[in-house]
């Protein structure tokens, strides 16, 4: 038998990497020795650098680039090959490199994320994957697009510094600046979300408050993004709330995929063409995927989802092993998982199933596996 195994990370636990290799591992102890190959896997968001350069061979660098609070910090980004770069927007501009307190998209800004696209660029790469999920900004990438060389100006003639506060300010966008690198560099945007810049469905109501935005000051960032599109639609001719995905990452949407010509992709779908996932599909017996948590979101652009339907058109079996299942768990089996096991196996609490993760999700592996292997003597003996 031939399996590829296919498995998102385990946020805070088991790596992608790693779930592959507890897989693996279960496999043998059911089947023997058996062919088998891992391919790291992530769904876009948090992970999605280390999982594409593990599968394509890539290695990791850092650069010095600013957090969403202007500090300079260490971030790092992928070199697939000597001219293209995967780059995770979060790495430098994520919510998590704040406490609660600081949480505040009013003075947070996008900037390191332009940093770390002119290293990119620095570094000789002309084609650029940037994955936008996780963001702590709702600046309408505007500190993205400053790193970059372009300017935002008030009504005094002063620049601005891109920071959410600053929308309502702009008076004038100059893009005389920008590095010319970019009209040579292809920019593929890793998102998965449909949101309008503005409105009640866009950046600012929808994903501000996981930000930090109050209710009072959602209205003042809505009143700075409106104005912001109305200078991008009078300038580039194009109403960014008329593109699915401009208002990703706070706007940032808006400034890769207008104002820098970016091209917008699921996240899912993008890591598995990198990854050569077809060709490795076709190859297998059987491919096993999984994550931490299955419910109704894994059929929107997971991990699981997207394994599972590429499977499904293919022709090979696909089955999952999940830390847990959730409401909705089985919505992703409408997309070619045909079976899910999970790696609780009996009443525990959280901080119990996070010790024993590693341990759990081989023994689920297992157990799948078993079922797996009763199901070819079953299948055997009726051929008989």
């Amino acid at each position: 038998m031939k399996i590829l195994f296919a498995s998102d990370s385990l946020k805070g636990t088991i790596s992608s990497k790693r779930a592959g290799e507890l897989l693996w591992k279960a496999a043998n102890h059911v089947f023997g020795a058996m062919e088998g190959e891992i391919l790291a896997i992530a769904d876009g968001g948090e992970g999605t650098v280390e999982a594409v350069c593990t599968a394509c061979g890539g290695r990791v660098v850092e650069c010095t680039a600013r957090d969403p609070l202007g500090r300079k910090i260490n971030a790092h980004y992928g070199l697939l090959d000597e001219e293209s770069a995967i780059i995770e927007m979060a790495a430098a501009n994520g919510l998590p490199l704040l406490n609660e307190s600081e949480k505040n998209p009013m003075l947070t800004s996008s900037w390191g994320t332009g940093d770390m696209i002119r290293d990119a660029l620095d570094r000789g790469c002309k084609k650029l994957y940037l994955a936008i999920g996780g963001s702590a900004t709702s600046d309408g990438g505007m500190g993205c697009l400053s790193a970059l060389g372009m300017r935002f100006y008030d009504a005094n003639g002063n620049v601005l510094a891109g920071r959410g506060e600053d929308l309502a300010r702009i008076a004038m966008i100059d893009d005389r600046g920008l590095d010319q690198r970019l009209s040579d560099a292809v920019i593929v945007v890793m998102c998965d979300v449909n949101n309008p810049l503005c409105g009640k469905h866009g950046a600012v109501y929808v994903f501000g408050p996981q930000k930090g935005a109050d209710e009072q000051m959602c209205e003042m960032l809505e009143s700075g993004m409106c104005h912001y599109r109305d200078l991008v639609k009078e300038k580039y001719g194009i109403n960014p709330d008329d593109i699915p995905g401009s208002g990703a990452a706070g706007g940032l949407g808006t400034a890769l995929g207008i104002i820098l010509h970016g091209v917008m992709k699921p996240g899912i779908e993008t890591v598995l063409d990198l990854s050569l996932f077809n060709e490795k599909a076709k190859w297998a017996d059987l491919v096993v995927t999984g994550e931490g948590c299955t419910d109704y979101q894994s059929a929107f652009g997971k991990v699981m989802q997207g394994v599972g339907e590429r499977c499904k058109a293919i022709g090979v079996p696909c089955v999952g092993v999940s830390g847990s299942l959730g409401e909705g768990f089985e919505k992703v089996m409408d997309c070619g998982i045909e079976s899910i096991m999970t790696s609780v196996d009996r009443i525990m609490t959280l901080e119990e199933a996070l010790h024993e993760a590693e341990e759990k999700y081989y023994w689920a592996g297992v157990r799948m596996f078993g079922a797996i292997k009763a199901g070819i003597s079953v299948n055997l003996r009726m051929r008989d």
